[in-house]
C-alpha cells in the first residue's frame, strides 16, 4: 500500500500554510515506513496529479475556512474530500479541486482519502502560524500518526520528551 501525506497551502499567508508546516513537523519528528511519502504541495495544482495517482491512500492536510472557531480540526474522508474543495475556496484550493477532479476522470484518484483540515485564524501576510492554529497543528500530527498506525504503517518517533526536554534519538 502506497500512502501519500500531502500538505498544501501558501506559507506566505500565515495560517493558510498549515498543511505545509504540518508536513515539515512530521518530517522532523518521525521516520516513516518506505510505503509512506510526505510531500509539501504548497500552492501547486496539476503538478500534483502524478504523486496523487501513485497513492493507494491519500492523507491531505490543509486550512479550511468554514466559519468554525479558529483552530478547529476536522476530518473528512472518502468522496467528501473532493466535494469539500468545491465549496471552500482559498488561493490554492482551485488547484487542488482541479487535481482531484482530473484524477477522478482519469481513474487515478486514490481508493482511500482523508482530509485533515483546520480553521484558520489569520490569512494575513506572514510566515508564522497563529497560536491557536499552531496548537491545532499538534492535533493534526497526532491524527496523522493514528491514521498511519491504523493502516499498519506506524512511524517511528524521533523525538522523545524527558522531564519536559525534547531528546532527539
Amino acid at each position: 500500500m502506497a500512502v501519500l501525506i500531502l500538505g498544501v497551502g501558501n506559507i506566505l499567508l500565515s495560517d493558510e500554510g498549515v498543511g505545509c508546516r504540518t508536513v515539515e513537523e512530521l518530517e522532523q519528528r518521525y521516520q516513516f515506513p518506505e510505503a509512506v511519502r510526505l510531500l509539501d504541495g504548497g500552492t501547486a495544482g496539476m503538478e500534483l496529479i502524478g504523486a496523487i495517482s501513485e497513492a493507494d491512500h491519500l492523507i491531505l492536510i490543509d486550512a479550511l475556512a468554514a466559519g468554525r472557531p479558529p483552530g478547529t480540526v476536522v476530518r473528512v474522508e472518502g468522496e467528501d474530500v473532493p466535494a469539500t474543495f468545491q465549496t471552500r475556496i482559498s488561493p490554492h484550493q482551485l488547484g487542488i479541486s482541479d487535481v482531484l477532479a482530473a484524477a477522478t476522470i482519469t481513474g487515478d484518484l486514490p481508493a482511500s482519502m482523508v482530509l485533515f483540515g483546520i480553521e484558520p485564524e489569520s490569512m494575513a501576510t506572514g510566515l508564522a502560524l497563529s497560536a491557536v492554529v499552531r496548537a491545532g497543528l499538534e492535533k493534526i500530527i497526532k491524527a496523522v500518526v493514528e491514521e498511519l498506525t491504523g493502516l499498519g504503517l506506524p512511524p517511528l518517533d524521533l523525538v522523545d520528551t524527558v522531564d519536559g526536554v525534547d531528546v532527539v534519538d
